[in-house]
């Protein structure tokens, strides 16, 4: 029976992952199935500890995500409107690229939906044109790097939960 399960926690961790492309709350699942696969054999595998740092790592995969693209547009100049509207047209972006093709074009769509929401209200708030452009520019890039970076806390941690949890 701890086959099925463990079958079942690929599975899940496996969709995990498929979620952090596109900004929803993957890492969570899979931290979620292992403390589940941890209950039903009986603490024995992943221990507490495991379980402990994937709390953590989750944690830290979405801080980074989600200050990454407003992060960047403040360091290109860009101000508080500016990462608002990063995080925002991110979001926006991502869901509307995942109708259009998902995992491919909602990376892509998290970057253009950065790069408008931040150098549209960078513009709005009474920044130059030029400027603008430089700030959305930021937060695409940051943006981008956000997903990135908690693709590879996702992977760190499908490793840690398929090698701990194997029977």
């Amino acid at each position: 029976m701890i086959w099925l399960y463990y079958i079942a926690l690929i599975l899940l961790t496996f969709a995990g992952l498929a979620l952090v492309t596109v900004t929803l709350p993957g890492l969570w699942i899979m931290t979620a199935s292992a403390a589940i696969f941890a209950l039903v054999s009986h603490g024995h595998r992943p221990g507490n500890k495991i379980l402990l740092t994937l709390i953590i790592l989750s944690a830290i995969g979405e801080i980074l995500e989600f200050t990454a693209g407003g992060a960047a547009a403040r360091r290109a100049g860009g101000g508080r409107n500016a990462a608002i509207g990063a995080l925002i047209g991110g979001i926006v972006g991502g869901i509307v690229g995942s109708f259009l093709l998902p995992l491919i074009l909602t990376i892509v769509g998290i970057c253009i939906g950065s790069f408008v929401g931040a150098a549209g209200l960078e513009l709005l708030g009474g920044g130059e044109p030029i400027h603008s452009l430089q700030v959305g520019w930021g937060a695409a890039k940051g943006r981008f790097v956000g997903v990135v970076l908690k693709l590879g806390v996702g992977i760190v941690m499908a490793l840690l939960i398929l090698v701990t949890a194997f029977p």
